[in-house]
């Protein structure tokens, strides 16, 4: 195991729990303000837990109570950070950027020009050694700064939404260059995007309200989301409640029939049920139509409309259903409006609801 880690900064609201293996790569996700960024400056030592330990390859990185004991210094954990913007220092040509991160561990001055070239030519960034940062685009300027972080050779490479101040012509390269350099080396990589999570990591972990509330392989987690900031990254309604006579009953009174309802909530007395929203059909109050068996009718009140693709959104009560442009224009609903969405039952995946720190439930007023 690469990393051990359990923290508490009970200022910032983190009290977070994990492990990255040797050569994983894992990511973090999880809304604005969950404490995604609090943990990678953590582990960079950019600021310090009150209480915890952290162990990275056998070097104990922090060992605190209340805020006294061990906390080793940015420089000798053997870590590196890659954030948001490239942050490279103005006045140096960028081959003399990448070789300032060997030389801060005490390489010579060789032997980092040479791991700067390496590092160069391994990020796709070789012709712009030369070159000072106010000369390059920002995607190339990513790149040396990739660059950087790997010539220091760390224990954990520590990636902070590395591309999203990228244009988005530039981040799918960006994205094929991580999963190069990514591969065997231990990392964690924050992301609010679901490819970056599908595409770059072998395990995700979720993090809402400072705590890690899912975790797994990537296509588990989006396929049975414990909550709803994953089931928006899956493309998935997702709806908790109890069973009762074969359908799950929301807090709100809203009641569905799902599949192996009573098996799926037996363990747990709590399940969730996701669809996604190409499953919900949409019209007005009373519009005539035959009787479905296999759709249920949920009343909502209509509280957005926006565009998705070649369809468009209309969301309310919590869920979202996806309909042509022709029907919307044909249903010419408005927000604040009544509207009546039909669910195809059959499209409905029934699961144990596990505890959720935070979890907000269905309103369907």
């Amino acid at each position: 195991m690469a990393l051990r880690i359990q923290a508490e900064l009970p200022d910032r609201g983190v009290d977070v729990a994990f492990e990255i293996g040797d050569g994983e790569t894992v990511a973090l996700l999880g809304p604005n303000g969950a404490g995604k960024s609090t943990v990678v400056s953590l582990l960079a030592g950019l600021v310090q837990a009150w209480n915890g330990r952290a162990e990275l390859n056998g070097t104990i990185l922090f060992s605190l109570s209340n805020g006294k004991g061990l906390s080793l210094p940015a420089y000798r954990r053997g870590t590196s950070l890659l954030a948001q913007e490239a942050l490279l220092f103005p006045h140096l040509s960028a081959k003399e950027n990448v070789a300032f991160g060997p030389r801060s561990t005490g390489t010579s001055r060789r032997a980092a020009r040479a791991a700067a070239r390496r590092w160069l030519a391994e990020t796709d960034a070789a012709a712009f050694a030369s070159k000072r940062p106010g000369e390059l685009s920002g995607g190339q300027a990513q790149r040396v700064a990739l660059a950087r972080a790997l010539a220091a050779e760390p224990d954990l490479l520590l990636l902070d939404e590395p591309m999203a101040a990228l244009d988005v012509e530039t981040v799918p390269v960006m994205r094929r260059l991580l999963k190069r350099v990514l591969a065997g080396r231990s990392a964690l990589i924050v992301t609010h995007d679901v490819l970056d999570a599908l595409t770059l990591a072998d395990r995700v972990l979720v993090m809402q309200e400072g705590r890690i509330v899912e975790s797994g392989p990537p296509a588990e987690v989006l396929r049975r989301p414990q909550n709803p900031f994953t089931a928006s990254l899956a493309g998935l309604n997702l709806i908790r409640g109890g069973v009762s006579g074969g359908r799950l009953v929301t807090a709100d009174g809203l009641q569905i029939t799902v599949p192996d309802a009573g098996a799926a909530a037996q363990a747990a007395g709590a399940l969730l049920a996701a669809f996604p929203p190409s499953a919900v059909a949409v019209r007005r109050p009373g519009a005539p139509g035959t009787a479905d068996p296999g759709r249920e009718v949920l009343s909502v009140t209509v509280t957005d409309l926006e565009p998705q693709g070649d369809r468009i959104r209309v969301r309310g009560a919590g869920l979202a259903a996806d309909i042509s442009p022709a029907a919307a224009a044909e249903l010419s609903l408005g927000v604040g409006e009544q509207a009546e969405f039909l669910l195809d039952t059959s499209a409905v995946t029934s699961y144990a609801a596990t505890a959720v720190p935070g979890w907000q439930p269905l309103s369907t007023a």
